[in-house]
């Protein structure tokens, strides 16, 4: 009997991604599309487009994992995604009608974790907590190789908190499109620390086009590199205490920083509460071993998963 490939797909902010990998996963077939922005009926059509071409290509037909942006609710209508096209959209019915086979979703970031897990930075590991700077900024926690849910399908959701320790006149509290101000959203996506380069007084540019700069000196940049990790040490300091996780993965186009880790790292001690010369913290910080294919990577690994623990979250 001929084992199906798994088919992934990564709903994002500016891409939709699809990959076909094979049961050791190895990639067989990738492909990327531009997000039709704000057009949740074109959303669909692409994301479909991608699985029936995906299943042109094989024998027998995958399994299909989809990644995307925010949770479900009980009534699987999509809630607090930053694509908010998918806001109140009952997006696994939608597609499931569309392409006519069942399929797991599960959270961008819990695809993230599961994938690093599977057989990335955190393999091997009991609990990773998966990381996503972006366009948006998210997090997934998986456990003994497993998507961990939680009871209300939120757990991980960590993007939407207030940024902890907060310095008076120094951190902004920029408002979120969830309603909210602070948002560790706000202060620590890609949009968000170009924004807040801009808020110091330096001159409009990407989060590309500012760590370019900082590499070649320009102390505005460095600053505003400076003031993001410091920002996300505080915000890791406080899921270490609180989940006290063995690896934090990092992925989305900012963990591509230069020295992002490390800068964090050199960081974070004096904010965890169990840190010390006393008890060396074990936590390490890394960056995804998949870089940005991790999230869709993690989407064709839903299918390795107990039903009820891969569809809790996303789905």
């Amino acid at each position: 009997m001929t084992t199906p490939l798994a088919l992934g797909v990564d709903v994002g902010g500016s891409k939709i991604e699809a990959a076909l990998l094979a049961p050791g996963g190895g990639a067989r077939w990738r492909e990327r599309v531009a997000t039709p922005a704000g057009d949740y009926a074109a959303t669909l059509r692409e994301v479909a487009a991608l699985v029936r071409r995906a299943t042109a290509l094989c024998c027998v037909p995958p399994t299909v994992g989809i990644g995307h942006p925010g949770s479900a609710t009980p009534a699987g209508l999509i809630r607090n995604a930053n694509s908010t096209c998918l806001n109140g959209r009952p997006l696994q019915h939608d597609l499931e009608s569309l392409l006519g086979q069942p399929l797991r979703l599960a959270n961008d970031a819990n695809c993230l974790a599961l994938s690093e897990a599977t057989d990335g930075a955190g393999a091997g590991s009991e609990v990773v907590f998966g990381v996503i700077l972006g366009t948006g900024v998210g997090g997934g926690i998986a456990v003994h190789g497993r998507v961990w849910p939680g009871a209300n399908g939120i757990a991980g959701e960590w993007g939407h908190n207030p940024l902890p320790w907060t310095v008076a006149g120094s951190d902004p509290a920029p408002a979120c499109y969830c309603g909210r101000s602070g948002c560790l959203e706000t202060l620590l996506s890609g949009p968000a620390l170009a924004a807040d380069h801009q808020r110091a007084g330096g001159a409009p540019a990407t989060a590309e086009q500012i760590a370019a700069a900082a590499a070649a000196g320009d102390r505005a940049a460095i600053a505003t590199l400076e003031r993001h990790a410091d920002r996300l040490a505080r915000a890791l300091a406080a899921v270490v205490n609180l989940l006290d996780p063995d690896v934090i993965v990092v992925g989305g186009g900012l963990s591509r920083l230069p020295n992002l880790c490390e800068r964090v790292v050199a960081r974070w001690s004096r904010w965890i509460f169990s840190a010390g010369a006393e008890a060396p913290l074990r936590t390490r910080l890394a960056v995804a071993a998949h870089g940005d294919a991790s999230g869709v990577r993690g989407a064709a690994w839903l299918w390795r998963e107990p039903p009820t623990r891969a569809r809790r979250k996303g789905s």
